[in-house]
């Protein structure tokens, strides 16, 4: 079955060395040489994608920076907006009580001096029946100018109520 032949075992180291001295002679070297270059392309792009990573990291925490203080500044304008509008409705409400102030005042003038015109309205008329009262009692008519003295006297005592 199985035959050892020594010769065909000696030639098939002779065989396996002069094999193995070419390939180290010629492919050795040039495969090692290309595979120290694949590990260095390798192990260049696991640093370049480290460096992307932490380039990455540092843009989203810049980033999130970026959007917490574009946050702030929208809160910090709706405050400034918040204040500014209550400032507005302030003024508008004192600016509304001056302006009804100022119409009340001038309201009450006006009655005044409306009560005032029918006052004096209301002295004439009652001095022009005064006069003529007095003309049927006394029967006697008076000229208009010491009827006139004979009434501002009389309404002079009354009292200014």
């Amino acid at each position: 079955m199985f035959e050892i032949n020594p010769g065909l075992i000696i030639w098939t180291l002779i065989s396996f060395f002069i094999l193995l001295f070419v390939l180290g002679k010629f492919a050795w070297k040039p495969i090692l040489k290309m595979l120290e270059e694949r590990e260095g392309k390798i192990r260049g792009a696991l640093e370049e994608a480290d460096r992307a990573r932490a380039e990455a990291a540092e843009m989203l925490k810049q980033n999130e920076k970026n959007i917490a203080r574009a946050e702030e500044e929208y809160q910090k304008m709706i405050r400034e907006g918040k204040a500014l509008a209550e400032k507005l409705k302030e003024e508008i409400v004192t600016k509304a009580k001056q302006q009804a102030q100022l119409e009340l005042k001038q309201a009450s003038e006006e009655i005044q001096r409306n009560v005032d015109a029918a006052k004096l309205q209301l002295r004439s008329e009652v001095a022009d029946l005064a006069i003529k009262a007095a003309e049927k009692i006394l029967e006697e008519t008076l000229d208009e100018k010491k009827q006139k003295k004979i009434i501002d006297s009389a309404i002079n005592q009354l009292p200014k109520n």
